[in-house]
């Protein structure tokens, strides 16, 4: 039986992602995936919004990205669209890029990091015990691993395997989205619950609220004739599909992220209607907050406790984006009260506060994991500041492109000692004299030291001492 640290049960783009993280942290991991290759035939996510930009910037790859899609603002609610191009951020923008396009670049970047995965596979169960999970799989062989994750997509084999409830509401409302080609090309905009525009190589995309929600069989081309027949009264000669689909607002959450050593990110932990954008967003950023723990209990720098928190800070914010979603459909219909109440919305929505509290969340630029009290920096974002160095010029996120942690000393050199853990944290004396500003807060008191997580998330912001470091280095990069 061939074992390995980490197996991961999806090849989409959390699972990719996680295992990018488990590599630079030098944790052997294993992508087992059902697809031939990372080739996809329908769009699926069509952008990135700020956060997963400012993640892949982390990790040194942003440019990659940022080459092929188009950098552009993507934001929001309700079909009310929200400029961030004022929130303080070196990527106030999302990007359109189909999720076709980043799957192939991030799996070329897992080629250069030489991470393995097993195609034409998938995990079809397991059995854990006290050290480790035997993984079946679909082929009828088995692995052994540390830790199991289940990237697996909304209908998760390893969730249900796992036993968690997949907790939520079940859907309202089905669409059918194509891509294809037509003889007269229509109006482009919004209507139907949904829209029809622009799509790659002269095609046309194709997202309409259809009756049958309980359809279980695949829509074929004359659904979509019927489709457009019923909002706009003709079909324009629509033929040869690219691809189609469905999707619904089915929503649920997975009610614990963690089952032993059993772990869940992505759509096998939380689907939503694609209202907003964010699904591929918070899987990717799923991954992001465990990788590196799930590689420090594996290597044992940390007990299996800090997995914990993997779900106590990943929960609330997959819980509030299936809120938020549900809330855009609430809001989505055409009768003339919603019609009226979309309306005062948009007004809200030209408002700097709320324009800047739904942004920011939809953005993930506003996302605070809660560890405790104190400066309004700790357990938010790291912003990408310009620091001075003996050394020259230095970009915060620079820091992070190996996944490492950092502490930051922003006052006179040697004012700290972190000799235990010089072995896990980085020690950089920098000089930063401009404003400390961060999206929907505004500007906040300039700090004398941040300790920051592989994440880019702040675990701990000095005030001219080193009261509660030790503290924060052991609780989050193991003891001394």
């Amino acid at each position: 039986m061939t074992e390995h640290s980490v197996v991961i049960a999806g090849g989409g783009p959390t699972g990719m992602m996680l295992a990018a993280e488990l590599t630079l942290a030098g944790t052997d991991v294993l992508i087992v995936e059902r697809r031939a290759s990372f080739k996809l035939e329908s769009s699926r996510s069509r952008g990135l919004h700020s956060r997963t930009i400012e993640v892949l910037d982390q990790r040194g790859v942003v440019d990659r990205f940022l080459a092929e899609g188009k950098a552009m603002q993507v934001q929001a609610f309700a079909g009310v669209p929200m400029d961030i191009s004022d929130f303080p951020t070196r990527h106030n923008y999302g990007m359109a890029l189909l999720q076709s396009h980043f799957e192939r670049i991030l799996a070329g970047w897992l080629d250069e990091l030489g991470v393995p995965i097993l195609r034409e596979r998938e995990v079809t169960g397991f059995t854990q015990d006290d050290s480790g999970v035997d993984v079946a799989l679909s082929d009828g062989t088995s692995l052994r691993a540390q830790y199991l994750v289940g990237c697996d997509g909304g209908r998760s084999a390893v969730r249900k395997a796992a036993g968690i409830d997949f907790a939520g509401w079940d859907p309202t409302t089905r669409w059918i989205i194509a891509e294809v080609e037509m003889e007269e090309v229509p109006e482009f905009g919004l209507r139907g619950g949904g829209g029809i525009g622009p799509a790659e190589d002269g095609r046309v995309g194709v997202t309409l609220i259809v009756p049958d929600l309980d359809r279980t069989d695949e829509p074929t081309l004359q659904d979509v004739r019927d489709a457009l027949i019923r909002v706009d009264g003709k079909d324009y000669g629509v033929h040869s599909p690219h691809w189609i689909s469905s999707f619904t607002d089915m929503t649920r959450q997975a009610v614990a992220y963690r089952g032993g050593r059993v772990l869940l990110a992505g759509d096998a932990a939380h689907v939503h209607a694609p209202m907003g954008g964010q699904g591929l967003n918070i899987g990717v950023q799923d991954a992001v907050n465990l990788g590196w723990k799930l590689a420090q209990v594996v290597n044992g720098t940390s007990p299996v406790s800090l997995l914990d928190t993997y779900h106590a800070e990943r929960h609330p914010v997959a819980a509030r984006v299936l809120q938020y979603t549900m809330a855009q459909r609430a809001v989505g219909a055409n009768d003339e009260r919603t019609v009226a109440l979309r309306g005062i919305l948009a007004e809200v929505l030209t408002m700097d506060q709320p324009r800047k509290h739904i942004a920011g969340m939809i953005s993930g630029l506003d996302v605070a994991y809660d560890l405790g009290a104190g400066h309004p920096l700790l357990g938010r974002r790291m912003p990408d500041l310009d620091l001075v160095t003996a050394s020259g010029p230095l970009r915060v996120f620079t820091l992070l492109h190996d996944a490492r942690p950092v502490l930051i000393n922003l006052a006179e050199p040697g004012g700290f000692d972190i000799t235990p853990w010089a072995d896990r944290v980085q020690l950089i004396n920098a000089e930063y004299a401009g404003l400390w500003e961060l999206p929907v807060l505004g500007a906040v008191s300039a700090p004398t030291a941040v300790l920051i997580r592989p994440d880019g998330h702040v675990a701990w912001v000095g005030d001219g001492t080193d009261t509660g470091l030790r503290d924060a280095m052991t609780t989050w990069f193991g003891s001394p």
